[in-house]
């Protein structure tokens, strides 16, 4: 599975929430910044291409259908940035996010309460 740019990921982003097939307009509606509609399409073009999408068209309006489920990249993802910029080492992610006062007490309590549901 092939990693995402930015752009290409909030559209994705945006289908994920939908839950059912989506088309431009719709994307286009949920979109934080402006963006043209010929532009819209050619980053779901290039999902389609790439795999993470299918397209499907009902009358004159194309329906966007996620192939790739969010939960997958997002795991995928996860596992890239732990291993290129933390060396594999869990340890290693925590205490950047902790030194740069990225950890709250309730993140901390959160951590605990996973630590020992998965012990």
């Amino acid at each position: 599975m092939k990693r995402l740019p930015e752009s290409e990921l909030e559209i994705m982003m945006i289908i994920w929430e939908y839950k059912r097939p989506v088309n431009r307009m719709e994307i286009e509606e949920r979109l934080k910044k402006d963006i043209a509609a010929p532009t819209i399409l050619s980053f779901l073009n290039r999902l389609e291409t790439k795999g993470f999408v299918s397209v499907e068209k009902i009358g004159k309006i194309n329906w966007y259908t996620p192939l790739v489920k969010e939960e997958e990249y997002l795991q995928k993802e996860s596992r890239n940035i732990l291993q290129k910029m933390y060396q594999n080492s869990l340890k290693n992610f925590v205490t950047a996010l902790y030194d740069g006062d990225g950890l709250t007490s309730q993140d901390i309590e959160d951590l605990k309460a996973f630590i020992e549901e998965k012990s």
